[in-house]
């Protein structure tokens, strides 16, 4: 390492992506630093800097099993705070345009939890590192690089309150993992640099969640209910339990496009009904709410192209939701930053301080097939602006035609839900025997699609 700089690397950040980071930076680093301006010790509930946590999440099986290799163990702290993992078909019931898919037992782990209780338990591993340490309420202000500006050499931050001056933590590598807020783009502008090319697919989406206390259990054997939305039945519903067995649940309601489920009780309500799953209105128009409604906006899913850079400086690399913050409804973010948090380890055994062209490459590679899934899957709905290529339309239509299969078939729920737990990748729903089936499953008749309960 060059002799001016310490050994440290300081991560911007401390969600989920921050975290991951921050767990395999220790195994090359004797010191590791991650700076969020949240408080973050013993903070059990929603934090400010991520806004998206009061509403339903879900880590997707191969999220699920990268966490477990890397945390060994944590699938039995996740238990131990009353979050039951379960099969990501066999155990959940998925509504497409108002039809229950055949369920299957895939053999993959999905884990329906809320955001602050998986980043609470991850981080509670990461604090027990020795030479990681959290410098929380602080602000970042901007990068120290080198004269020539080639090389980032540190950061500055400043308390949130206002009560110290700046402050320059001196670093060998800095890691943005601040979110679809990143200021990365902006410094890079600052010294010279380009900034990204920007891909958006405005979907336009609003998430209200609920919590209710319900007197009889909804759910049977399964963990949860989820009617995803689609074109043609585009209001969706996520219904989990919550942990404990006090009959608490939690209902986070999508709509796209500005149809955005309302916060009133009433509104609420009648925007369940009109979801085509009658079971989950049944569930909670008599229960008790334990809280208001809260609403999460999220307009575009935003992935910025750091790989088609021709210069980037050295000392410095973006990751998760910093580089593709995706539309939450596919599950797909915490995934793919701890598929990233992996690529970071790779390159770090190789350089202690990775080259940021190689790096956003092989990043590139990995969430080229998420990206797509999602933005193909949204450019569905006629009203979200984007090009619609004889290929999109195919898939489109392909796909709505599996999921009409898979009402009938549980070995195309099973692909459906590989490709959607990002195990396998999309192509794999187009071999030849898939295919077949999809045409001859989906012609025939289908139970009449759900129509919302009516008093």
């Amino acid at each position: 390492m060059p002799e001016q700089l310490v050994p440290r690397a300081v991560v911007l950040g401390g969600s989920l992506a921050g975290l991951l980071a921050a767990d395999v930076l220790a195994e090359i680093y004797p010191e590791v630093l991650v700076v969020d301006r949240d408080e973050l010790a013993g903070v059990t509930g929603p934090r400010r800097g991520v806004p998206h946590g009061r509403h339903a999440h879900g880590l997707v099986a191969r999220g699920q099993q990268i966490l477990e290799k890397q945390f060994p163990g944590l699938l039995n702290d996740l238990e131990a705070a009353g979050i039951r993992p379960g099969d990501f078909s066999g155990d959940i019931r998925w509504y497409f345009n108002g039809m229950l898919l055949r369920q299957a037992r895939t053999g993959l782990l999905s884990v329906p939890c809320t955001r602050p209780v998986i980043e609470r338990i991850v981080r509670s591993r990461v604090q027990k590192v020795s030479h990681i340490r959290f410098l929380e309420q602080h602000d970042i202000v901007g990068l120290e690089t080198t004269a020539d500006k080639g090389r980032v050499t540190g950061v500055r931050v400043q308390r949130h309150d206002g009560s110290a001056g700046v402050e320059v933590l001196p670093a060998d590598l800095v890691i943005d993992t601040t979110g679809r807020g990143s200021r990365t783009p902006a410094w890079l502008e600052e010294l010279g640099y380009s900034r990204p090319a920007e891909d958006k697919v405005k979907v336009d989406l609003a998430y209200t969640t609920r919590h209710f206390r319900v007197s009889s259990d909804p759910f049977g054997s399964d963990i949860a209910i989820i009617a995803a939305a689609t074109p043609s039945h585009p209001r969706g519903a996520l219904y989990y339990r919550q942990p404990g067995d006090d009959g608490l649940v939690e209902l986070s309601l999508t709509g796209v496009l500005g149809d955005y489920p309302p916060v009133d009780h009433e509104g609420f309500l009648e925007f369940v009904r009109s979801v085509p799953v009658p079971e989950i209105y049944e569930s909670v128009r008599a229960a008790e709410p334990v809280d208001d409604a809260v609403m999460f906006r999220f307009p575009a899913s935003v992935r910025r192209r750091y790989e088609q850079l021709s210069r980037f400086p050295e000392g410095l690399l973006v990751m998760g939701d910093a580089v593709c913050s995706f539309n939450p409804v596919y599950a797909q973010g915490m995934a793919v930053a701890a598929i990233e948090s992996q690529i970071l380890a790779a390159q770090l055994r190789k350089n202690a301080v990775p080259r940021p062209q190689e790096f956003f490459q092989k990043i590139a590679r990995e969430i080229d097939s998420p990206w797509d899934f999602a933005a193909i899957a949204d450019l569905g709905y006629a009203g979200v602006e984007g090009p619609r290529t004889a290929k999109v339309r195919m898939i489109n239509a392909y796909i709505a035609r599996l999921q009409r299969a898979a009402v009938h078939d549980a070995s195309l729920t099973n692909a459906f839900m590989r490709v959607a737990g990002l195990i396998d990748e999309p192509a794999a729903l187009l071999r030849p025997g898939r295919v077949l089936r999809t045409f001859r499953r989906s012609g025939r008749p289908a139970p009449t699609p759900l129509v919302a309960a009516r008093d």
